[in-house]
């Protein structure tokens, strides 16, 4: 048999069995790789006077502008494909009747079954927040105590294609049990959806075994900020827990470190690489928050980079983790595709600046390692391309040979090392 076909064989073999590990809980079989998508909250917050910030408000026509805009600028060809709806976009008591969940009458005045239809006619899929407790964290709308059966199937009659559900006003309410509950009645109304849960974040000690069970991803961080300090305390919150995280995580279900802030107002264009380098490290789903029609045109081309979204998207799907701090610096490394004919793994590998290097914080610093030190030990060497250059082939690297970068401050460089065959 062909070396190719064995190969396409053997991937498809691992696929079907990681379908079947997963659907023995969660049974929607989604998520195989992390969802790639928009939400509004880090950028839009939760402003609802549309009299006043019209372009702002969280509306029908913000989210019909930014459907427009992901197919109009070529995001949706290069994956992001979930156009999720976050907090405040419900009345702020059920119907009187029905005890549905209602949207704002005023800012959504068609209902989502028209949005929801336009964003499926955009060739997108739609997702809405919800939460698990009393009410919406924004205290907007009602939480989905004690109507779980009735919001999933609200939310299966309006099309919805991924479910955000946050963890506020939880009293008395054993997460535990609540979780799995809701995403049961998700699976029982027969519409495939999303479960992202922030499940973890609000335990100290979750158990993420069960968690991975019953979510396709779940938040472990702080809710994000358009600022480095914010970034950088992500990673540290997954370098923390690192041990736990990439055990659980796999297609299927995934680790959330939360949206990507690129395109805002604070983050410099090195700080900007740096988040998307690492949350693709991680295999974290690459959800962005921005406005998309004042995306800078360098951001814009950061977040449409190909190969660093086949990264995120590699489907092998084993997240990576940092094996390397030393002052300021750090190494990311993850293996992805393709193995060469002795197994070996190819690797993406992330050389961090965090920018706290004295005598010279703001000052890009050189760096060295040996390969062999990250693991790599492939006798045949590794071909490197530069992810966020102009792939052009850097050379060959044997698992002895030093391998030299230099780094901005808060920044990062980002190469593939592709594993060599013997022919």
């Amino acid at each position: 048999m062909p070396r190719e076909d064995c190969c396409s064989m053997l991937l498809a073999l691992v696929a079907r069995f990681l379908w079947l590990c997963s659907v023995a809980g969660l049974e929607n079989g989604l998520a195989r790789t992390p969802p790639l998508g928009w939400m509004p909250f880090e950028r839009f917050r939760c402003v609802t006077d549309c009299v006043k910030f019209p372009r702002d408000c969280i509306s029908e026509s913000l989210f019909m502008r930014t459907a427009d805009l992901l197919v109009s600028e070529g995001y949706s060809a290069v994956g992001y494909e979930y156009l999720i709806i976050d907090d405040c976009w419900m009345e702020r008591q059920r119907h009187e009747i029905t005890k549905e969940l209602m949207p704002d009458r005023e800012r959504f005045p068609r209902g989502l079954n028209f949005l929801s239809d336009y964003i499926h006619n955009k060739g997108l899929k739609f997702g809405l927040y919800h939460d698990i407790g009393e009410r919406t964290c924004m205290h907007f709308g009602p939480g989905a105590n004690g109507y779980y059966a009735l919001d999933a199937k609200t939310f299966a009659n309006w099309n919805v294609d991924y479910v955000k559900l946050d963890g506020c006003f939880i009293k008395n309410i054993n997460l535990d049990i609540a979780y799995p509950a809701f995403g049961r009645e998700l699976n029982k109304t027969g519409r495939p959806m999303v479960y992202s849960c922030s499940w973890p974040y609000y335990q100290k000690h979750p158990n993420y075994e069960l968690i991975k069970k019953h979510c396709n991803l779940w938040r472990f961080a702080d809710d994000i900020r358009d600022a480095f300090d914010s970034v950088g305390k992500t990673m540290y919150n997954y370098y923390k827990q690192q041990k736990n995280l990439t055990k659980h995580a796999g297609p299927g279900h995934w680790n959330d470190p939360d949206m990507l802030v690129l395109g805002n107002y604070r983050l410099s264009y090195d700080a900007s690489r740096l988040q998307l380098a690492i949350w693709a490290i991680i295999a974290a789903p690459l959800i962005m928050t921005n406005d998309l029609q004042t995306v800078r045109p360098a951001i814009k081309t950061l977040l449409q980079n190909r190969a660093i979204i086949e990264v995120d998207q590699d489907p092998l799907g084993i997240p990576g983790r940092c094996v390397y701090i030393a002052g300021s610096f750090q190494i990311w490394v993850r293996p992805v595709m393709p193995f060469n004919n002795i197994g070996a793994h190819s690797y993406a590998v992330a050389f961090v600046n965090i920018g706290n290097y004295e005598p010279c914080p703001l000052c890009p610093q050189t760096y060295e390692v040996v390969l062999k030190r990250l693991g790599f030990e492939n006798d045949l060497g590794y071909k490197v391309i530069d992810l966020f250059g102009s792939m052009e082939d850097l050379g060959l690297f044997k698992p002895k040979d030093k391998f030299i970068t230099r780094v901005n401050p808060s920044g990062v460089t980002f190469f593939k090392f592709t594993s060599v065959d013997m022919y």
